[in-house]
């Protein structure tokens, strides 16, 4: 049975989500000013998001590691120096694009790029020592109780909308099995008439292809959870 995993999932959402950017950034037509502003609010909102994230796992898995595996809590020390400043340099550049003129947009642009990039390399670096590193540290140190217990404190101190968002940012990049056994795990939190209105909610980050996919694993019409709603609650 494979082991409770506190870092794989998140992981992989996380990194559709920077190459994605990163695309995007590099692809952009900065003559137009609102797609400037919005290149700036997308960086800004991902460095806020890695932030939260790291913050999460200081506060939930890191204890446990240092008290068990000091070394590889040590390797991970040493990862965020070199990851904090490619977040502070890509707030830079994205808050500096904005104030471009226009005949510099084009170098703007790419030095943003730049600096995206070199902050996914930094946390490629980070997420395969995590991956490598930490959670084989801690599956020899620690039991599936314990990890699970870890998942749980996490999952208790996100609210209802945060949960749900975590969610929409993972389910994307999973393989169709893993999404549909995350998803109907979800569904037996929310009570029956709120189940079609959740499934709706979280599968607003999936594309027509995946979205079919996994309603075709739950084994329900996509229908059921897009049917329209009355005075709040289900037809």
């Amino acid at each position: 049975m494979p082991r409770v995993d506190l870092y794989r999932y998140v992981h992989m959402g996380q990194r559709e989500r920077l190459f994605a950017l990163a695309i995007e950034v590099g692809a952009a037509d900065t003559a137009q000013r609102d797609t400037v502003v919005s290149l700036t609010e997308r960086c800004l909102a991902m460095t806020r998001e890695l932030r939260e994230h790291a913050d999460h796992e200081d506060r939930h898995i890191h204890p446990l590691l240092r008290e068990r595996a000091p070394e590889a809590a040590d390797a991970l020390d040493a990862e965020h120096i070199r990851l904090d400043a490619a977040l502070a340099a890509l707030d830079d550049r994205a808050r500096r694009l904005p104030k471009a003129p226009d005949e510099e947009l084009p170098d703007a642009q790419h030095a943003l790029y730049l600096a995206l990039n070199e902050l996914i390399s930094a946390y490629l670096a980070h997420l395969h020592a995590e991956e490598t590193v930490a959670m084989p540290a801690l599956w020899q140190t620690s039991s599936d109780a314990e990890l699970g217990a870890v998942f749980a404190a996490f999952k208790a101190s996100r609210t209802p909308e945060e949960s749900l968002s975590d969610l929409r940012k993972m389910l994307p990049s999973l393989p169709p099995a893993i999404r549909a056994a995350i998803v109907r795990a979800t569904l037996t939190t929310v009570p029956d008439d709120e189940t079609g209105r959740t499934l709706a909610a979280l599968t607003t980050t999936l594309d027509p292809g995946r979205r079919g996919r996994l309603y075709e694993d739950l084994g329900v019409p996509e229908a059921w959870a897009l049917k329209p709603m009355e005075n709040g609650r289900d037809r």
